[in-house]
């Protein structure tokens, strides 16, 4: 029996989650991040914790680690810089991307400068047939020449994204070795090992920004695992992935794309928890932090998957957790520009200097300093002690905006909430038009740091009947973090038609992803435990140019069941498309296999439920709506199992506050949720 962590890292706060084994309770923290020093906010957090709960470092049983360190590396434009080798004729990939405009309703937008500049795109005499077979192997006079083009033009590592590399990968790897065998200091990346997809694009595009954080990734953790071995931690950290499972971080060294996007994918998989234990089948995760506000859809617990999220303005194709965020954060900086509008983000006072209401040196307001001056934020200490509120430089933060408006500074706060709020509507009323389905079929469940503050809010403009809130919001990010389970995608082109003759080819392939996936559980993660497999395909009418994900059945493949196989296309694509042609042939471009190995999960008790109307603590002024309340204000821990009260409500925390808006009634569930429902205040 030991302590089980889970970390996050935000662009604000660090947060941590501590799981007793023995007594199965829960311990959470937050510390302020360091991007100065990554890093040296885990090392801190373990100090507090230690100091904080008595838990030695020794008593570390399971540790898993989620960090920006790479998705950072991107967006700063920090990553090594690269140089990427093509097959001739083709230096443009990156160049010419899928010719789409950023804003299709700003014609003038701009598609962001290629990741690797065209003077560092490097064609190689080389060519590969879409069939797998050699037209031309690599030339090692033209290598040789990339390689001294490379170098002289300050190149710090190499990406290889040779045509058609996905079907047979073989050039790529002999020009590596042809590389590593001139200059076996300088790292070498192969598109084909990164994400053998079938889209030249795609691929390279995915292969360079592996490549870009690849180094960085590596060293971070290296340091990390050091600092921790240092401290007398003695298991080695799993790495939070962006596809909502972790890894080891001897993987994370030579796989650190696959954490680009690992805070938002944990804080889906702990969204998903929290419904499930809730009772809510339906639910729209909203995470807000420091930075940007992230919004996932959760089908009884579970969140979709998907291919092309953005890192930064980069699309990468590995699949994960879809998430999609929004530039609108309990940091993100809010002024009047030149035509006297009011703008809110995407920039942020992140930790240094944060908001003005921090005391740290920040002067521009934020969402979090308009909640200070409304009167939200302020009852109780926030980031467990790390931050206070001064209420005073809030509103002085405040005062500019509400002069270019013409307001006073608590219309200003106002105004600045509710345009985050109408920014989140607006994005989130277009994620659900591209599912088909209305929000007020859905309950919001609000965490993160601000998340709780805006939530209701968000929740009564879609008209969302309940507003969930976790027992531990402000770190639920570090609690998927100790949910997740050790988890990895394999993939294969095949091209093959969904006929009876091309049953046997399928499931060769099947088998062989199969064995691969078994292998990685089993040698590269060390889990002799429960394994869960899933199988889908990437499959399209003959003569459509791009796929849909159909789930299959493993029977279906060893069985040869073709017509059933068809059958589950046709009622995917008419689930999303809203037609279907059973006539028409179908055709299977991918198979994917997702291997799950089950780790030990935290178990929360249910507690018995005393129904009660606890007294509030005082009575605290809340602007609202152009007037003046006067809100109960609640300690959360105050709140038991079956407690009741109505809005309007301020409820304080170690980790978050929450605002319960007039028109809202709260209870606590038998797991400490808060279950706010909108016409009951």
């Amino acid at each position: 029996m030991g302590y089980r962590i889970g970390v996050d890292i935000g662009g604000t706060f660090t947060d941590f989650c501590v799981f007793d084994e023995a007594s199965q309770a829960l311990a959470t923290l937050k510390v302020l991040s360091r991007p100065d020093a990554p890093g040296e906010e885990v090392l801190h957090g373990l100090q507090e914790i230690e100091r904080r709960f008595g838990m030695a470092p020794t008593e570390v049983s399971y540790f898993t680690h989620g960090s920006t360190v790479g998705v950072n590396a991107i967006i700063q434009g920090k990553g090594a810089k690269l140089a990427l080798l093509v097959t001739e004729g083709f230096r443009d990939v990156l160049e010419l991307a899928r010719l789409k405009i950023p804003d299709p309703y700003h014609l003038f937008s701009r598609r962001p400068a290629p990741l690797v500049p065209r003077d560092r795109v490097i064609g190689v005499r080389e060519r590969m047939n879409p069939d797998g077979s050699t037209d031309t192997a690599p030339d090692e006079d033209s290598l040789r020449d990339a390689l001294a083009i490379a170098e002289a033009r300050g190149a710090e590592a190499i990406v290889i994204a040779f045509l058609h590399a996905y079907a047979n990968p073989a050039h790529e790897r002999q020009a590596r070795a042809f590389l590593n065998g001139l200059r076996p200091d300088l790292p070498v990346f192969c598109s084909a090992e990164v994400w053998p997809i079938v889209r030249e694009y795609e691929r390279s595009i995915t292969a360079c920004i592996h490549g870009a954080v690849q180094p960085r990734v590596a060293h971070y953790i290296t340091r990390l695992e050091q600092a921790l071995a240092a401290r007398g931690v003695p298991v080695a950290p799993m790495i939070t992935k962006s596809n909502g499972g972790v890894m080891t971080a001897a993987a994370g060294k030579t796989r650190g794309i696959e954490m680009l996007l690992s805070g938002t994918a944990a804080g889906a998989i702990g969204a998903g928890f929290v419904a499930r234990q809730a009772g809510f089948p339906r639910v729209m995760s909203l995470d807000v932090g420091g930075t940007s506000a992230d919004v996932a859809l959760l089908r009884d617990g579970m969140p979709d998957f998907r291919a092309g999220e953005l890192v930064g303005q980069y699309p990468v194709y590995l699949p994960t957790v879809s998430v999609s965020s929004i530039g609108a954060g309990g940091g993100s900086i809010a002024g009047v520009d030149a035509l006297g509008v009011l703008r809110v983000g995407p920039d942020s006072a992140g930790s240094v200097p944060g908001p003005a209401c921090y005391g740290r040196g920040g002067v521009q307001a934020t969402i979090t300093d308009a909640f200070a001056v409304k009167g939200v934020l302020g009852a109780g200490e926030l980031g467990y002690g790390a931050v206070r509120i001064h209420r005073d430089a809030a509103v002085a933060a405040l005062e500019g905006i509400g002069e270019a408006l013409g307001r006073d500074g608590a219309a200003a706060a106002e105004a600045v909430i509710a345009l985050a709020v109408a920014n989140m509507y607006r994005e989130v009323s277009r994620l659900f038009s591209q599912v088909g389905e209305e929000p007020s079929g859905y309950a919001l469940l609000a965490f993160g740091g601000a998340g709780p503050m805006l939530g209701c809010l968000l929740a009564e403009e879609l008209g969302m009947a309940a507003v969930i809130v976790p027992r531990t919001p402000g770190v639920l990010a570090a609690l998927g973090g100790l949910l997740a389970d050790l988890r990895s995608d394999f993939l294969r082109v095949v091209f093959l038609d969904v006929a009876a003759a091309a049953m046997p080819a399928l499931a060769e392939a099947y088998d062989g992803l199969l064995t691969e996936a078994r292998a990685w559980l089993r040698d590269s993660q060390g889990h002799r435990g429960e394994a869960l497999v899933t199988v889908t395909a990437d499959m399209r009418y003959r003569g459509q140019s791009y796929e849909i994900e159909v789930p299959l059945e493993p029977e279906w493949i060893a069985g040869g069941a073709h017509a059933r196989m068809a059958e589950a296309f046709h009622a995917r694509h008419a689930e999303i498309y809203g037609h279907a042609d059973a006539k028409a042939d179908v055709h299977l471009v991918a198979l994917r296999v997702v291997i799950a190995g089950v780790t030990p999960k935290p178990a929360l008790p249910a507690a018995g439920l005393v129904d009660s109307q606890p007294a509030p603590e005082a009575l605290v002024a809340v602007t609202h709506g152009g007037g003046l309340l006067q809100a109960s204000l609640f300690r959360r821990d105050a709140l038991p199992p079956g407690a009741r009260f109505a809005g309007p409500a301020v409820v304080v925390q170690d980790d978050t506050t929450s605002w319960v808006p007039p028109g809202f009634a709260g209870s606590v569930d038998a797991y400490g949720n808060l279950i706010l429902r909108r016409g009951e205040g």
